[in-house]
């Protein structure tokens, strides 16, 4: 094995694994350590010794495709899920010798063979293969390995086992160039130390809003009378938790996590933005970005797949607000082999993990977002805070449609305004399902404007008035007209 540069695949780990392994275990001539050492060699101390190299060098997605490749033929192949290789690496003592050593050291004591001394530089060559399967081998993963090496070593100089050969230069085998944690070269690229480019000036930061910028933002948005006062109470409770923390008083156990209810336009989406920098601003969140997905950001169509992808959601999202949109789509009552179930198992051991920096708010329509979350023990025990969110009404409607004028650069005479506030009224008292509150007001916004700018356009030398003019002809609905026109006039009774 040399130093190399170019990412290997899952395939060539497992075929250098499976050969340098079997090879080893050849030479093993007692039939009751042999059989040791194939027990235990994929097991439990290989799987130690596996979790130990990403954690030295940065666990990433590609670790768990060569995790699962490293197993010999004729043993299960193993079918780690990102999550689960993750915690493994987290919860990782520190290297432990494997059972089996200890008995090549007797056996080596008894017969004067030196297989313990062969082992350990078969050790640290399947510890090298793992830390370059991402291309490089880094000073940081060569020390750890030298550091288990040499905890082998010692144990055969302790039991007094002769050397008639120095041990593996195990910085032989770290890429040039390289420094942990060096994403260039990671990538397959070296990059040496005098090419690298200087930092270039970043501009100055923008200061974050502060939490009474942020409370009158939420105040300016139209309607939302109670969300917004669910905000203002929530906000609340956590400052008195945190009051009562620094004067030493007992803090009973709280959930931030939130269920959004209600239709499609009400504001969901904006609120959680906002709760997110307010989060931030009352120290509950160390950044306060918003991560938004729905099912399709979760949920792959192979095994295994949709733990890693629904992971690699919620380190984006760590630091701040996960907003799963729909989310009653993960679940699936016609497919009970559905993916879906695997995500929300990925998300509940996410949201326990670091319940201290990731708040997830989830979100949909009203009854299928009660039996999501009432279907499922996990849920139900994690998210205990309701915000509902209700359909504007047409007075309100009509508000959020002179803010999209006024933002815009349009302006409405009284027949128009009066025509506006009527339509959005009969907009509010006809809604059905598919009714999208605010949704609906920008269409009918950019509907409108694009039929003033043809009728702008047919005009020569408009004027500044002419040009910001919206009128009942810009938003009147040409198919409803057309429709209403085709229609025959019922003849009067025949007398």
């Amino acid at each position: 094995m040399r130093a190399v540069s170019t990412p290997l695949s899952a395939a060539a780990v497992h075929k250098q694994y499976d050969e340098g392994i079997s090879a080893f275990q050849r030479l093993i001539p007692d039939p009751a350590l042999r059989l040791a050492f194939a027990r235990e060699i994929d097991g439990f101390p290989c799987g130690r010794w596996r979790c130990s190299t990403p954690r030295a060098g940065g666990l990433g997605p590609r670790h768990v495709e060569y995790y699962n490749a490293i197993y010999r033929k004729g043993n299960p192949v193993p079918s780690v899920l990102y999550w689960e290789l993750a915690s493994a690496v987290a919860d990782y003592p520190g290297f432990q010798p494997p059972a089996f050593f200890q008995g090549l050291i007797d056996h080596d004591r008894a017969t004067g063979r030196k297989l313990a001394r062969r082992f350990v530089d078969t050790f640290t060559l399947m510890l090298l293969l793992f830390a370059a399967v991402d291309g490089v081998v880094s000073e940081r993963e060569a020390g750890f390995v030298n550091a288990c090496a040499d905890a082998l070593t010692a144990l055969c100089d302790a039991a007094g086992l002769p050397s008639d050969k120095p041990s593996l230069r195990i910085q032989d085998f770290v890429t040039p160039g390289v420094r942990s944690g060096d994403q260039a070269a990671r990538q397959g690229r070296e990059v040496p130390a005098s090419a690298a480019p200087a930092p270039e000036a970043q501009p100055p930061a923008q200061p974050e809003p502060t939490l009474e910028e942020l409370l009158a933002e939420l105040d300016s948005l139209c309607g939302l009378e109670k969300v917004k006062a669910d905000v203002k109470s929530l906000i609340n409770l956590v400052k008195v938790r945190k009051l009562r923390e620094q004067a030493d008083l007992p803090v009973p156990p709280m959930s931030l996590h939130l269920v959004f209810m209600g239709n499609p336009g009400t504001g969901k989406t904006t609120v959680a933005r906002l709760l997110a920098k307010i989060y931030h601003a009352i120290g509950v969140l160390s950044q306060g970005q918003l991560v938004e997905v729905d099912r399709s950001g979760l949920v792959a169509g192979f095994v295994g797949q949709t733990a890693l992808k629904t992971q690699e959601v919620i380190q984006r999202a760590l630091g701040g607000v996960l907003f799963i949109d729909e989310a009653y789509a993960l679940t699936s009552h016609d497919n009970p082999n559905d993916f879906g179930q695997e995500a929300i198992e990925t998300l509940l051991k996410g949201m326990e993990d670091h319940r201290h920096d990731l708040i997830v708010i989830v979100a949909g329509y009203t009854q299928p977002m009660a039996d999501f979350i009432h279907a499922n023990p996990g849920l139900e025990s994690r998210f205990n805070k309701y915000f509902y969110f209700e359909d504007y009404t047409g007075e309100q409607l009509f508000a959020i449609f002179l803010s999209l004028c006024d933002k815009g650069g349009y302006t409405l005479d009284e027949p128009t305004r009066a025509f506006c506030r009527e339509a959005f009224q009969d907009l509010y008292e006809k809604r059905d399902e598919n009714f999208g509150n605010a949704r609906d007001v920008r269409n009918i916004f950019e509907q409108g404007i694009a039929r003033q700018a043809d009728r702008v356009a047919a005009l020569d030398s408009p004027t500044r008035e002419q040009l910001m003019a919206l009128t009942v002809e810009d938003l009147q609905d040409p198919e409803e007209d057309s429709a209403q026109a085709e229609t025959p006039p019922q003849s009067p009774p025949v007398p």
